[in-house]
């Protein structure tokens, strides 16, 4: 079934209104559809579907992410639009907050509205 199916990414947000503006303005997701259950995105062809929900504890992991070229130029495109990007004590993290691997992936992270933690990956070229 995973082979000749199409995922859907599930998220979650209390806050229907700012979800809306961050992945769609923010992020440049375009929406696909609104009810009262959900905001619905086009993730670069894939589903991605913020479910509305009245209260939500946002996990302390990260639930998404993109596979990016180039991610310091990413994290700079989206400071400039107020995007904080997260510092962690345990990692050794560039200014810009970009943690290398040990098998030299480079990744940051950052939370929507909700406090839902995403991640920008650049992977290292092998």
């Amino acid at each position: 079934m995973t082979a000749t199916h199409k995922p859907i990414s599930f998220l979650a947000t209390a806050k229907p209104s700012q979800a809306k503006v961050f992945y769609g303005g923010v992020l440049g997701l375009p929406l696909i559809d609104k009810s009262p259950y959900a905001l619905v995105f086009d993730d670069n062809g894939v589903m991605l579907r913020v479910q509305i929900v009245r209260e939500l504890t946002p996990a302390p992991y990260t639930v998404h992410g993109w596979q990016v070229a180039g991610i310091e130029v990413q994290i700079a495109a989206l400071v400039s639009k107020g995007v904080v990007f997260l510092h962690f004590d345990q990692l050794t993290q560039s200014i810009s907050a970009v943690w290398t691997s040990p098998e030299g992936h480079k990744i940051a992270w950052f939370k929507d509205p909700d406090g839902n933690i995403l991640s920008l990956t650049q992977i290292a070229v092998q």
